[in-house]
Formats: structure tokens, C-alpha cells, sequence
């Protein structure tokens, strides 16, 4: 079967956009080549390479996807929910930065500040590391962007591509 340009299948048959969102994210991680990540799920890595390349929405969704399937049992549950918040607090800079006069993306700095807060709170109870993170840098990037949102009144976005922080990849030996 021909597709129209720019339509992908990637094996399954069907149009990309025809496909559930938990398939379409395991699709999209599929393309991320983080398929043979050792002991790290895949989704976990992903979220990384996704944070670091500034497409926050995508590594708000990848984990996001691991964070519903592994459900609120999880001994994970709260470090993956910090991980998933601190990239939306992105995802609202990085929206306010590209459109600050929009009526509703530049009205986006006390959102982010307090998925900041939140994201450095679930991150703190897991201690200096965890699954191959060392968690300093997350947390202390989180509760620095909070203070100087409010500092500035929310007034000044700290964030821009060419400033854009990244975040290690975690270690597969823990």
C-alpha cells in the first residue's frame, strides 16, 4: 500500500496519526534508538535524549507513558512524576520564550515555576541517586529556575535555546 509523502507506517500498517497515543509514543521511541538500553527501560532513556535535544513535550510524554504503565505502586512513581514535571515546566518556557505576547503562552512562568517546585520536591525523597541519575543536578536546576522565576516576578524567562540545559544520560550500572 503507497502512503502520501511524509505519512509514515514503520511497519505496523497503518498511518502513523491512525494509531492510539501509547502506540504512537512507542513508536516514537522506537525511532530514538534507545531500544537495547541494557537494565535503563528504553522510555526512561528516551526521556533524556528527548530533554536534551529541547523537545520537551516529547520527553513529558515518554516517560509519561512508563510513568501510567508502571502505575502508582511503583517504587518509581514519584522520581519518574519529578522527571515528567520538571520537562513541562520546559515545555512552558520554552512556549512563553517562542511566543511571549501570546494570551496564553506568555502567561506561562508561574505555571513553570510551580511544576519547578514540584518536580524538585518528587525528585529530593530519592536521595543523591537513583536509577543511574545523580539527582543534584535536576533538583538543584529545578529549585534554582523556580527562585529566579519568582525573583523576577515572573516577569523574565531564564530560559533559551542556546542556554538550554542538559541532563546526563544515567549510568546503566548501578
Amino acid at each position: 500500500m503507497e502512503r502520501p509523502e511524509g505519512v509514515r507506517d514503520q511497519g505496523c500498517g497503518l498511518p502513523l496519526e491512525a494509531l492510539k497515543k501509547s502506540e504512537r509514543i512507542e513508536e516514537f521511541v522506537r525511532t530514538l534508538g534507545v531500544a537495547d538500553a541494557g537494565k535503563l527501560n528504553p522510555y526512561y532513556l528516551g526521556y533524556f535524549e528527548c530533554f536534551n535535544e529541547q523537545r520537551y513535550y516529547e520527553a513529558h510524554d515518554v516517560l509519561e507513558h512508563l510513568w501510567l504503565k508502571d502505575g502508582r505502586s511503583s517504587p518509581d512513581y514519584a522520581f519518574y512524576k519529578g522527571l515528567i514535571q520538571l520537562a513541562g515546566g520546559f515545555v512552558h518556557l520554552k512556549l512563553q520564550h517562542a511566543h511571549p505576547e501570546h494570551h496564553k503562552y506568555g502567561r506561562r512562568l508561574q505555571p513553570a515555576s510551580r511544576l519547578f517546585i514540584l518536580a524538585c520536591e518528587n525528585l529530593s525523597s530519592y536521595g543523591a541517586r537513583h536509577l543511574g541519575m545523580n539527582l543534584e543536578l535536576p533538583v538543584s536546576l529545578a529549585r534554582n529556575i523556580a527562585i529566579q522565576l519568582e525573583r523576577d516576578d515572573f516577569l523574565r524567562n531564564p530560559w533559551s535555546p542556546g542556554t538550554a540545559p542538559l541532563l546526563p544520560i544515567p549510568e546503566t550500572a548501578e
